[in-house]
């Protein structure tokens, strides 16, 4: 299973994507994405659907989720696999378990980068760590969980998440401007931006970092943003 929530949250197995055919199971499958190969508490789940279901209603909701996410499965894994809906997004005590099967993770993939970026920041490899870094945010393609009306558990998945790219984002730019490439530095900033989804657009952060780019290069601002709509 490969699983991607650094922009719009996508899972596919066998690479066929998983599309939940209801809000409610579009919500559990996010948050369940969220935190792959961990328990993910009853508590939580039923608490981000209480926006959506009726009061007293949320454990339904999480049940009914979960059916509609494991007949889903079944459509996609096929009758060779030795992986059923059941074990794919099981119960387990407490809440539920989404197992992606050692699949590839948007998100693990980052944490790889962006630690390995940091360990060449402090023993001073600016190269290394530039690519490093450069790679981790580059695996972002919008923001975290994009168009997931998060609740609260949720949504400090997400502001931690932002908090982790904001930090890789600062060391990327430290460790380019220690190589002497504050031009190149401009360039690749405004990809990064133009990269971004429409809501992102402007970034405060990649935009200060942006401005720090062009006065250490020595000119003048030459990458006019577009302004974000009323």
């Amino acid at each position: 299973m490969d699983i991607d929530v650094l922009g719009a949250p996508r899972v596919t197995e066998n690479g066929m994507p998983i599309v939940p055919p209801t809000p409610e199971s579009r919500h559990v499958l996010a948050v369940l994405a969220a935190h792959p190969d961990r328990v993910v508490p009853v508590t939580v789940l039923a608490a981000e659907l209480a926006h959506s279901a009726p009061p007293g209603h949320t454990h339904a909701a999480l049940q009914a989720g979960v059916r509609r996410l494991r007949e889903r499965f079944a459509e996609v894994l096929g009758p060779d696999s030795v992986r059923t809906p059941e074990s794919v997004l099981s119960e387990r005590p407490g809440g539920y378990f989404l197992d992606s099967g050692g699949g590839r993770s948007d998100l693990h993939e980052f944490e790889r980068e962006a630690g390995a970026g940091y360990r060449a920041m402090s023993r001073g490899d600016h190269e290394q760590a530039a690519r490093r870094l450069r790679r981790a945010l580059g695996l972002w393609t919008g923001p975290a969980l994009d168009g997931i009306p998060a609740g609260t558990w949720l949504g400090g998945r997400i502001a931690a998440l932002d908090a982790s790219r904001v930090s890789v984002l600062g060391q990327w730019v430290e460790a380019e401007l220690a190589l002497g490439r504050g031009r190149e530095l401009r360039r690749e900033l405004a990809l990064l931006i133009s990269s971004q989804g429409a809501r992102e657009r402007p970034d405060g952060t990649y935009l200060a970092a942006l401005r720090r780019a062009e006065a250490r290069a020595g000119s003048g601002p030459w990458f006019d943003a577009p302004q974000p709509a009323a």
